[in-house]
This record gives structure tokens, sequence and C-alpha cells, in this order.
């Protein structure tokens, strides 16, 4: 069982092309097709991930034996190998397309690396006949297999070529030896391991015939649920709860023993479940973190990790990829240092990209950097799950970073990685830094960007005027202050104005008052926004002193747009702009109601958490939500979709711009410059398109672009549906 060596790249890939190989006697020409949703398999007690179906061909073109596939993570395939049911190989052998490319294989092998496989495969039709075959597998598998041969497969030489959530490998293999265990075999039988598998899991939902099938008789009580009537139960418990954290906890159990149930609640009760799965909920829970531990979930990459981390990598369990959210927990959300506990954060964006964009759970990789922290609670606190240390900085801090992000970009080649939470002076230079070099963004600065700067946009529609006559002050000049007001130059630059008027536009206050040339020893993010005038040093002043068009608060001090401050803005503008972006809803500068009853019901508000609805007379306004989730959900699945290399800032302000083309006139007479969540699937769609159409036309991919964008967007998305083992 060595790995297989020849002819591998400096990548230590199998290397491209073909060379005529002995034949394993089952054809040596072969298309393998991966499913990263399925886990069928455990190979004697061990972890073996049967997540690929290979289709065999002989040499006349013929469809051969159909064969499961697990990677053992060395460049060796164990394979094994079902007799299928007649019909099912009849309805893949129809399949014309299918067998087009079958041609192809064996009539351009040397060109094969240059094959646009996408453009070969009706994927909807491909796709629903390997479902086929993976349903046969299962059932035969779970119950009356009639062959079955294990044969280690080495060199597979391959060209890839990624879409929706199918891989596809062609190339040769040839035999290296056959696999004899001296490890006992597990007492566990195959339906058990699917009934603790998250990802496979039915729960009571498994039919009479796949409970016969799977052997699950007596496992589960005796009446066959509709998933529809799970959802039922699950909202019931999700209700009775409490507190928001006794739901979230609900949920996240639910999600580690039913995945596809749990995103069917979370999806088709968005509004509802927002708040709980992420903000204001997940901040208390990233608090207590260390004592509502239960279960692993996410990947930890410490300090004493240092030189293996592209080793260890290898150790999550799913192969496919897509998306890494990473955070070294430096500062989550407005509440600081929370080190390893910081490891909701990506869980909870994660499960907000499946729900929201349609990313497959297991493409979705949650990360922690844990390099210590400087939070004395967490120290002293015996429970705590990270590192027993201070916090690395310098030297030995950057060098694990580089090491994650080149390890990262090596083991999931062309994964989008996007960076959540840390630091303000390692937030900037690590995008500076690695935004070139990997496809990589931080939401904190370019998420928070497009959001606001989407509603900045949709607010115009109330206000009235252009965006170039806007002026902007911000409270708060961190990574969201920046990111938004560099974005909004990027819109006024569109628009016609040069950087240095565009600049003009955007006044910065952090903890000293206002920015300006005369203030020394500015950072380096805020030297573009110090402009030449007087300064001051507290909020209401430069509110006087400038008249701003619009507050954005991101400052994560509660209560610091005072009643003075409101005033000031509703003296000043007939519809004031008022943005209370702080999370959670505890680090708010105000709250909705603060905003529009000091306003006397005239300003614009938004807020970074959910606020209810306010009454002022005869009106009832409904809070915008400016929350990140509008926007980083449609980015990554139009980066993914479109296999781009890089992510522009372009994306964004084209992501922005469809966020607020995507507001209703309804939306805007209830107050709200937002959409609602229930649409957030459709709003993703189209934020996806759009960021895709910037790929192609910049030529940031090798993909080539599909004559219906929104329709192959629509192919990359994940619903929440039960597989059928029998």
């Amino acid at each position: 069982m060595n790995p297989a060596t020849e002819d591998t790249d400096s990548s230590g890939l199998p290397g491209n092309g073909f060379e005529k190989l002995p034949d394993i006697g089952i054809g040596v020409r072969f298309l393998l097709v991966r499913f990263a949703s399925h886990d069928i398999d455990r190979e004697e007690g061990a972890l073996l991930s049967f997540e690929s179906f290979g289709i065999f061909v002989d040499e006349s073109g013929d469809l051969g034996p159909v064969m499961a596939v697990a990677d053992t993570g060395t460049q060796n395939y164990l394979i094994k190998e079902f007799q299928v049911d007649l019909a099912v190989r009849s309805q893949l052998q129809k399949l014309s397309l299918v067998s087009a490319l079958f041609r192809d294989l064996h009539q351009t092998p040397a060109n094969l690396d240059g094959m646009s496989v996408d453009r070969r495969i009706d994927e909807t039709n491909f796709c629903h006949s390997c479902h086929l075959i993976s349903t046969s597998i299962m059932g035969h598998y779970g119950a009356n297999t009639t062959r079955e041969k294990t044969t280690r497969l080495g060199e597979i030489r391959h060209a890839e070529t990624r879409q929706s959530n199918v891989v596809w490998w062609a190339g040769t293999a040839r035999r290296k030896d056959t696999l004899v265990s001296k490890k006992p075999a597990s007492n566990l039988h195959l339906g058990v391991k699917i009934l603790h598998d998250p990802i496979c899991n039915k729960g009571t939902a498994f039919t009479e015939a796949e409970r016969d099938a799977l052997n699950l008789r007596g496992l589960l009580p005796a009446r066959v649920h509709s998933m529809a009537e799970q959802e039922l139960r699950v909202l019931g418990n999700i209700r009775e709860k409490a507190t928001d954290l006794d739901r979230y906890l609900y949920l996240i159990a639910l999600q580690d023993r039913n995945e596809n149930l749990f995103y069917r609640v979370v999806m088709n009760h968005l509004e509802e479940m927002m708040p709980i799965l992420y903000t204001p909920t997940v901040g208390k829970a990233c608090q207590e973190f260390r004592h509502l531990y239960r279960k692993p979930r996410g990947f930890y990459v410490s300090l004493n990790d240092r030189g293996n981390v592209a080793r260890i990598l290898k150790n999550w369990p799913h192969k496919d990829v897509r998306i890494i959210v990473v955070t070294d927990g430096e500062r989550i959300l407005g509440l600081g240092d929370l080190g390893a506990d910081g490891m909701g954060i990506p869980i909870g964006k994660l499960a907000l990209y499946t729900a929201c964009a349609g990313i497959h759970p297991t493409q979705c990789l949650p990360v922690m950097l844990d390099v210590g922290t400087d939070n004395e609670r967490l120290l002293n606190d015996p429970l705590y799950n990270g590192l027993e240390r201070r916090r690395a900085r310098g030297k030995l801090y950057d060098e694990l970073v580089e090491e994650f992000i080149s390890a990262a970009s090596k083991v999931f080649p062309g994964v989008l990685i996007q960076l959540e939470d840390f630091g303000n002076t390692n937030a900037f230079r690590f995008l500076k830094k690695y935004r070139d070099r990997a496809c990589l963004f931080d939401d904190d600065i370019q998420g928070t960007g497009a959001v606001a700067v989407a509603g900045l946009i949709a607010a115009l529609r109330i206000t009235g005027g252009q965006l170039s006559e806007q002026k902007l002050l911000f409270l708060g000049a961190g990574e969201a202050g920046i990111g938004i007001a560099d974005l909004f130059v990027d819109a006024l630059i569109e628009e016609g104005l040069t950087l240095e008027q565009a600049r003009e536009h955007c006044w910065l206050v952090d903890s000293k008052g206002l920015v300006v040339k005369s203030r020394q020893n500015l950072a380096e993010h805020k030297l573009p926004y110090a402009h030449d005038h007087l300064g001051c040093s507290d909020f209401l002043t430069a509110v006087h002193n400038l008249k701003p068009t619009a507050i954005l608060g991101l400052s994560g001090q509660p209560n610091t747009f005072t009643q003075d401050v409101i005033e000031a803005m509703a003296q000043y503008n007939d519809r004031p702009v008022i943005f209370a972006l702080s999370n959670p809803t505890s680090k708010a500068e105000c709250t909705a109601e603060e905003a529009y009853s000091f306003s006397d019901g005239r300003a614009v508000f938004a807020s970074g958490s959910p606020f209810d609805p306010v009454t002022i007379g005869n009106q009832t306004f409904v809070p915008g939500q400016g929350n990140n989730a509008y926007i980083f959900p449609g980015v990554g699945l139009g980066v993914i979709a479109s296999q781009a290399r890089t992510i522009s800032d372009e994306m964004f302000l084209a992501a922005a711009h469809s966020l607020a083309n995507q507001v209703t006139d309804s939306d805007l007479a209830r107050g709200r410059i937002y959409p609602s969540f229930s649409r957030i699937r459709e709003v993703s769609a189209l934020i996806a398109r759009d960021v895709a159409k910037i790929a192609y036309d910049r030529q940031l991919t090798d993909k080539e672009e599909p004559d219906n964008l929104l329709a192959d967007i629509h192919k990359h998305m994940y619903h929440p549906v039960y597989p059928h083992y029998a």
C-alpha cells in the first residue's frame, strides 16, 4: 500500500496526459465521477470516504463495471466493484452525450487536457443517472452484493474539470496490489454508520425498503415520517425553548445529526432562524463556546502544527472543499479576543453560505488558527479549549498564516479563502499580501463595504439626489469603516469623480477624534482619509462641522449615536441616513426605536443586527439589516461557479449594485433598504451571476462563459433533499 510515485509533478499530484499502461482487466480508460456529498462506506473500522463512482469503459467504448472509489490520501485509490441493476446501466448507456464523451476519451487522449468537459455533458441528466447508480450501489451493498473485489490503483493520470458539486477525472490506471486487511472487521454494519453520519442520515424518514436494505429494523421507531413532518417537529422544539441560546444549541445539535433536515428548516424559515444561527446569538455562543462544547466541528490549526499543516489538512474527511472561512479569533464581532472560542464564527458563516447560496455543506471548511489569546478570562478558565499561552505575534504568527494559506491552496486547489475577524492591522496586511496570490477576500473589509454601499445606493430612492452628492461620516476607522469608504470611493469613481475628489466625500472619526492631516502617527489605512480640516475630539462636533448626509457606526461602542447626534442629523437633512452597524445588538450605536423617535420618523435606518419593527404615529417602520449575509454567500457562489482565480474589488461593487437593485418599492415603503431575507437565495443567485460575469469579462478564469449564466449558477446550488438508498 505504498503511494504511487511515478510521474508526479512538483505539487505531488499525478501528471496529466496518457501513457499506455498494462490493462487491469476491466479496461484502462475510465471516467471517474466524484460526489462529495456521499460518504457510503467505512473499511474495516477505518474511515474511508467512498465519495466517487468510477464508470469504467472497455476498448470498444461499452460501459464496464461500476466502481466505488475511496481516496486514501496517498495518491492511491481503493476500488470496490459492484454489480449494478441492468435498468440503471441501460439508462446511462442511452445518454448519447455521455457516450460522446467516452468516444472522446478513446479518440483524443492526447488532447484531454484541453477538452472542455462541461461543454460535452448535460449535467442534469448526467448527475441524475449517476445518482441512480449510487442508489443502486447503496442498495446492493446494504443487502445483496453479488460481486465485490478490492483493488489498489495508483498512478491515476487525470485532467480535472470542476463544475457544480461534481468533479470529473478521466485518465488511465494500472493495478497495484490487492488489499489484504489484517484488521478485524467493524462491528457496525453500513446502516448504523449511515444512521450516525449527518450527511447521510434521514432519521425516521428512512423508508420501509431502506430499513430492510440497510438492516435498520428495530433501530428506529416503526412509523416512517416525511421530511415535512420532521420539519414540524424541529420547529416545535425550537419555538418552545426559553432563550435564543437554547435555540442555537438545539439547531447545532440538529446539524450534527442530520444536515439535510437542518438546512431545510433554516432555508424555509430563514428570517426566523438567522438571528439564532448568526448575529446576535452567535456572539453569546462564542463567549460561552468552551462551556457549550459538545462535538467536534470545524478544523483547528495551532502553533503546535507548524511544519505539518498540509499533512493535517488531509485529515479533513471531505476532499472537495471549495470554500474556507478562517479566523484567528482576535476580533470576534464587537466582542474582542475570544481565542479558539471564536470557532463559532466560521461555523456560522459557512452555514449561511449553504443556507443563503446553496454551497454544499461538504464543500465548506471552517478553520480556527489557534495562536493563543490575550483574554485573561479564557487563560484562567480550565475548560478553555485553545492553547494556554499569550497570543503569538510577529514572525512566529506570520509563518503559521503563510503555511496555512499555502497548504490550503495546495491541498484544495482553487479553494476560496475568506478571512474573518482578524485584528485590524493583520486584516489589512493579509488582504494586501495574499489577495493576488490566492483566491481570497476579507469579509470584514470587503463584504461589509459592499453591503453598506448597497444600502447607501438603495437609500437614494428615499432621500433623492445622486451618490456623488453624499457626504459620509464614519464612527470607527477600522476594517469595516475603511472597507465601506474604499468601495464607496470606487462607486464615485465609476460615476466620473477622480480618486481625490471621491475621497473628500468620506470622513472618519476614531477613538481620538476626527481623522485629519494634522494628526500624528496615523495608521497607514487611515491616511487616504486624513483631510486638511480643523480637528475635533467628539462625534457630535464633527456632525455639526461637516453636516454629513449619512452617519455610519462601526465602532463597537453602544449608545454613541445619542439623541443629540440624531437630532443634529435631522436638522441638516430631510431624510437623515443612520447606519448603526456594530454587532452584536448589544454593541449597536443606537436602536431602531431611537433613530426613528429622535428624528420624528424621518431617519433612513439600518443596523448590523436585527431590530423589531417600530411604530411612530400611524406608520410602522421595518428596520433594514445591513448584514454581510446579503453579500458574501452570493460572492462565494459566483466565484465557485466561474472558477475565478482571484477576487477583485470590482466584484464587490457589482455585488453592491446587484443587491441595491433587488430592493423593491414595497421594501422602501416600509422603510427597509434591503430585501427580505425570505428572498435570500434568489438574491444570492443574482449577485453570483453578476460576480461571475466580472470573472469572465476580466479573464479571471479559464472556464468558458456559459450561454445562460444564471442557469449555470443555479446548477451549483445545493437543495436539502434526502438521498435514496433502496
